[in-house]
């Protein structure tokens, strides 16, 4: 069934090395990360070696070897975040998603992920979800934002 879905994505495209990219980035559009046997069929549909495959999947920060959530939790705890609580605003976010650590939700619905800067000092400390950056955030302030993510509940018949 993966194998299936992996054939639809590189169905259009010529076999080559130079579709190795977007060909991942679609696998992993599509998947939420790199499954293995994905890769192993970017591979060989696209004649380039395994090794090459799994050289661009692991060098690049945009691609996962491990399924992540459909919304990117980011918390920075680099040195202007951490001094203006960066890392209380990261405990917040794990009490509020019951994450006993950084990690991926049950429900794949939200991966949170510590970083190390995200170029935002002034306005520290900085949370990104997905695209969206929110800076000068306080605790109090993380239920609110991180319930504007999360499915809203299907309406009674």
């Amino acid at each position: 069934m993966q194998d299936v879905d992996v054939d639809a994505i590189l169905r259009n495209r010529s076999e080559c090395a130079a579709n190795l990219i977007p060909a991942l980035q679609d696998i992993q559009s599509r998947f939420h990360y790199l499954p293995e046997s994905a890769l192993r069929t970017v591979a060989r549909r696209l004649k380039v070696p395994l090794t090459q495959v799994f050289h661009a999947a692991t060098f690049y920060n945009c691609f996962s070897l491990e399924p992540v959530g459909r919304h990117l939790v980011q918390v920075c705890l680099g040195t202007a975040c951490h001094v203006r609580g960066g890392q209380r605003v990261l405990e917040k976010v794990l009490r509020e998603l019951n994450l006993p650590a950084s990690g991926t939700t049950p429900d794949f619905e939200f991966t949170v992920a510590p970083v190390r800067c995200l170029g935002c000092c002034a306005l520290a400390p900085v949370m990104r979800v997905d695209q969206r950056t929110y800076g000068h955030l306080q605790q109090s302030r993380v239920p609110k934002v991180l319930k504007g993510y999360c499915k809203p509940a299907m309406a009674a018949v």
